[in-house]
């Protein structure tokens, strides 16, 4: 057996710095990593971790010189240099060097690349918990990010990654998932949870990590949300509320995590600002966190008066005026506003905003009869609605002294010696919706749920009002019809002119109508012209008015007046005569509705509506859904949901079909190229097989309900 040579290391000693040169075969030309300067407080800091590889420098006579070539270790030189010149090193400070051969029969540019390319970077897992070990042994969070050489926010990133699952930490450190997965699973604290989503995505298509984060938090709230707006995130976290926070994505504010307490003190906050408001005199006041679009439908509003500013308030708005002229005109001519005058022009803007609403001062003798609406705006503010009179509590004319059924004088004052004073009666409301029976749910495509098309034929609705309101002429052309069938078809009597517009009730709605873009629309339109108007001075002061309007604004406003009798909703027929619609008059209704959609050329699309889990997909069957998906994504997007639960299923075409302007049946209208005359009523036309079943489907199972539950 042959012996095998035993290597020799070289030895190590300490040299003198000025004793030390650069070698010219050192390979690392170009900058890269850590900078020297940063080099250079860590050795300061922490001393010279690794020692210089060196050589001897020979000279023209073959003896060494005393001086060494440094081919191994060329950064530590250069910040070992930089302390030199700071005079934090003493020029003849002895350095720790391996010393090899000045013979050595391996090239000094050979042990020069070896030295940078053989070393093995340190895996991020190493990392977090080396961070980690050093948080547990005393050391801030500062203190670490100033060791490092890194922001605060960087420490706290890595040691957040170290809070994920175990489970997950070893399947990241074996290369099974990425940094950027398992930076995901870092939004929420629940072990189970995240180990539970990573076994539902893991053998996925689609296992993205923004797709992690949206199943890790669907049964918690977003901070932007009008309720956690309203209530504030510090009432919230005094309550004992925890809120995520995503320290790797912005976050618009995390996500609180107890939804029960949420609604808990976001009652208990409305029900103190109704208490407050219920000292103004009304005799009721419903209270929820939104109501739905059209609430205020059948009930007479109070003309108020504003108040009048007093002479501090008037003095405060000029003030905001005045800085708010000299903001803009100081940035005039900058690109970009700084993030502070962007943000003071943005708060004087709010505040001035809240000078243009004043409230409204009302007749006392009419605010015991009256009521008003508390509730949440989209933006997180109180909204109060003041000054509704129910038909119920209207006045009727009864002879003096003459009492009513229940012993009250109808037209009594208010007031004790009468007996008819009165606490406000508060209600607090909500949204709730009707128990639906559960479906067996099979491959065919059923029919869509009968609630559902009735809310989506009520955005309809809603649009095509926005739409015809917007095209006085098309109104003009309604109201001539109208009129026209009113005349020559069937005859009527009753009163001067019997072509009237009744406003239609939307009984099922979902709970984004009111924030649509037509809802706005409206609602901006009809305020506009209401402030206008001189309404509660006389029948012959608004016939005046109306009669010295211009033609243009008087054609918007009968577009505006008309267009609230607008009805393009589904119902189901009553096959017995004197209640509900017929199916003659369904068949007439949708025929009409589509000849307007398609004569103002109504585009849902346009008008803000798009499928998400709470108007269509999670309303549906699967069958439902992947047709919904193939239609509006393509095929391939099909097989990238098909496995999932319905819950899960619906979640990812929400997101596939974002931004994909595809459209259910009910909202759809045909591309038709149609001119003024080439609509015509085909009275042929049958209705559409999307129409209707009775039921809404459910989820498959407990666990998929209980999704629906938490995200509602």
């Amino acid at each position: 057996m042959t012996n095998m040579q035993k290597i020799t290391l070289a030895s190590s000693r300490d040299i003198p710095f000025n004793n030390l040169v650069l070698s010219q075969s050192n390979v690392r030309r170009v900058k890269a990593g850590i900078s020297v300067d940063e080099l250079a407080e860590s050795i300061a800091r922490r001393g010279l971790i690794q020692s210089l590889h060196v050589r001897p420098v020979i000279g023209e006579d073959g003896a060494e010189t005393g001086k060494f070539e440094v081919p191994a270790g060329g950064r530590r030189f250069r910040a070992l240099e930089l302390l030199v010149k700071q005079k934090r090193l003493a020029k003849t400070a002895p350095v720790p060097c391996i010393v090899s051969a000045a013979d050595d029969g391996v090239l000094i540019d050979e042990v020069s690349l070896a030295e940078n390319i053989e070393r093995a970077p340190l895996h991020p897992l190493d990392q977090f918990r080396a961070f980690q070990a050093m948080r547990e042994k005393g050391m801030t969070e500062e203190a670490i990010a100033a060791a490092f050489f890194v922001e605060v926010k960087v420490v706290k990133q890595r040691l957040r990654l170290v809070t994920v699952a175990p489970t997950l930490l070893e399947v990241y450190a074996e290369d099974g998932m990425t940094l950027e997965q398992l930076m995901a699973f870092t939004i929420s604290g629940d072990h189970a949870r995240q180990a539970q989503v990573w076994e539902a995505v893991k053998n996925s298509w689609s296992k993205e990590p923004y797709q992690i984060r949206r199943m890790l938090t669907e049964t918690a709230v977003r901070a932007s949300d009008k309720r956690a707006r309203f209530l504030g995130l510090n009432a919230y976290e005094a309550a004992g509320g925890y809120v995520l926070r995503d320290l790797f994505q912005q976050d618009d504010g995390g996500w609180l995590q107890d939804p029960v307490l949420l609604e808990r003190l976001v009652g208990e906050k409305l029900q103190a600002e109704a208490e407050a408001i219920s000292a103004e005199g009304w005799k009721w006041l419903e209270v929820a966190v939104g109501f739905p679009y059209g609430h205020t439908m059948g009930l007479r509003e109070l003309l108020g008066t504003t108040v009048d500013l007093t002479a501090e308030e008037r003095a405060t708005r000029e003030a905001l005026r005045d800085e708010s002229d000299r903001l803009e005109a100081e940035y005039a001519e900058a690109d970009d506003l700084p993030e502070e005058v962007d943000a003071r022009l943005g708060e004087i803007e709010r505040l001035l905003s809240a000078f243009d609403s004043r409230p409204m001062a009302f007749d006392p003798d009419q605010v015991g009869r009256a009521g008003a609406f508390v509730s949440i705006d989209s933006d997180g503010t109180l909204l109060i609605e003041r000054g509704f009179v129910r038909p119920e509590d209207e006045l009727r004319e009864v002879p003096a002294g003459v009492e009513s059924e229940d012993g009250r004088y109808e037209n009594a004052p208010m007031d004790a010696d009468h007996g008819v004073s009165h606490s406000t009666v508060i209600n607090m409301g909500g949204e709730t919706r009707p128990t639906e029976d559960e479906e067996d749910e099979g491959d065919a495509i059923k029919p869509l749920p009968e609630r559902l098309v009735i809310e989506l034929t009520a955005h309809r609705t809603l649009a095509l009002r926005d739409a015809v309101a917007n095209n006085p002429r098309i109104a003009m052309t309604a109201l001539l019809h109208k009129l026209v069938i009113d005349c020559f078809v069937s005859r009527a009597s009753g009163a001067a002119i019997e072509a009237t517009v009744r406003e239609i009730h939307l009984p099922a709605q979902s709970a984004d109508l009111a924030d649509s873009f037509p809802a706005q629309n409206i609602d901006a339109r009809h305020a506009g012209w209401k402030a206008d108007m001189p309404l509660g001075q006389g029948d012959d002061v608004l016939w005046d008015w109306l009669h010295a309007l211009d033609e243009a604004s008087r054609q918007a406003l009968l577009a505006h007046c008309l267009s609230f009798g607008v009805n393009a909703l589904y119902e189901r027929p009553n096959p017995y005569s004197g209640m509900g619609i017929s199916q003659h008059g369904l068949d007439r209704r949708l025929r009409e509705a589509d000849r307007l959609a398609r004569t103002t050329r109504l585009d849902l699309v346009e008008a803000g509506w798009k499928p998400t889990v709470a108007n269509y997909l999670g309303r549906v069957t699967k069958s439902r859904i992947l047709e919904a998906v193939r239609e509006g994504a393509g095929a391939q997007a099909v097989e990238l949901i098909a496995h999932l639960k319905k819950h899960d299923m619906a979640r990812e075409a929400e997101r596939l079909l974002d931004g994909s302007g595809w459209l259910p049946e009910p909202l759809r209208l045909d591309d038709l190229d149609v001119g003024p005359q080439a609509v015509t009523e085909d009275v042929s036309v049958e209705l559409p097989a999307f129409l209707a079943e009775d039921d809404e489907v459910q989820p498959d199972d407990e666990e998929e309900r209980q999704h629906l539950i938490a995200a509602e």
